[in-house]
């Protein structure tokens, strides 16, 4: 008995000293991460027409204003903005036809570059955007530079990816029916166009000449497809396609505000693209020597391939040149 005694009281003894059985397993303090940013989806009306965009980032923040291209949206900017949105107030809109934008009938609104360069100026207005660097891609180019000549003080930066301002930029086999339109606007010239709105196509432009086609998102061409195939949509891309000509005379009054303001400027190029080839990339160096040159093994849509490469030389690039 008195063996079973001094045991349970020796029993009693290390339990009270023992810590909790939990104590060793208790997790440790959680380490603090930034929380990812906060994207909102918006709409303003211009001119009696809904144009939809993205914006993210601190509203007091340096203004990024992205300018998608051809055939898609500010959809290819949606792995972008939350990469930059730390610092920068990021706004990526889509054009009057395209992406979540309202897409009036082609004989009700006029899809030049012009109209759509005037649409995305008075956006920039609504939104109070005093400066802002311009990403421009494709489509994006034109639109952008046409609103760098009405407002020269605003733009604080460019980055161009893709994006044409010189002949060497338009000697592509791509745009050989394109030209043949250009001089001559009948239907059976417009109606050689028709494919450049298929599925094929449209795949091609974020497949060919990727370095890691593995990376492109099937998402991309089916999201792209299914708004090019609403109704009307064609004669809006083929309207589109037939003005893109009225920049050519234009690329003049780009390049002399190049050389005029000297923007610091990022040129990040997919040297295998066939419709925007290497060749319109170097020119730019003419007009902007202090430009940083980046030529990418990918295509057309390069941020699909290459994000990784990309947003890293975007940020730093912003961070060193970029201010309010």
């Amino acid at each position: 008995m008195t063996r079973l005694l001094t045991s349970l009281a020796l029993a009693a003894a290390t339990l009270a000293v023992a810590p909790p059985v939990h104590a060793a397993t208790a997790p440790k303090a959680a380490v603090s991460r930034p929380t990812p940013p906060v994207i909102h989806y918006r709409v303003a009306t211009v001119d009696g027409v809904k144009v939809f965009y993205r914006e993210a980032g601190p509203a007091n923040g340096p203004v990024v204003l992205l300018l998608h291209g051809f055939p898609t949206s500010s959809h290819m900017f949606r792995n972008l903005i939350p990469l930059l949105a730390d610092k920068y107030r990021v706004i990526a809109p889509d054009y009057p036809g395209y992406g979540q934008s309202d897409a009036p009938d082609h004989t009700q609104f006029s899809y030049t570059f012009a109209n759509q360069a005037d649409v995305i100026d008075k956006l920039a207005t609504q939104l109070g955007l005093k400066r802002y660097t311009m990403y421009v891609m494709d489509y994006g180019a034109p639109i952008g530079y046409r609103l760098a000549l009405k407002h020269p003080e605003r733009v604080s930066g460019l980055i161009v990816q893709n994006g044409n301002a010189y002949n060497e930029g338009l000697q592509s086999p791509f745009w050989d029916p394109i030209k043949v339109y250009w001089k001559d606007r009948s239907q059976k010239n417009r109606d050689a166009l028709n494919n450049l709105v298929t599925l094929d196509i449209t795949k091609f432009q974020y497949t060919d000449g990727m370095g890691d086609v593995a990376r492109i998102s099937p998402d991309n061409w089916v999201h792209d497809q299914a708004l090019l195939d609403r109704p009307g949509n064609r004669d809006i891309q083929l309207d589109m396609l037939g003005d893109y000509g009225s920049n050519v005379p234009f690329y003049p009054d780009f390049q002399k505000f190049f050389r005029d303001r000297q923007p610091p400027t990022l040129i990040v190029w997919g040297k295998n693209d066939k419709i925007f080839p290497e060749e319109g990339a170097h020119p730019y160096l003419r007009d902007l020597p202090n430009a940083e040159i980046h030529i990418l093994d990918s295509g057309h849509f390069a941020l699909e391939d290459r994000l990784d490469v990309m947003a890293p030389l975007i940020h730093d690039f912003l961070d060193r040149k970029v201010k309010n």
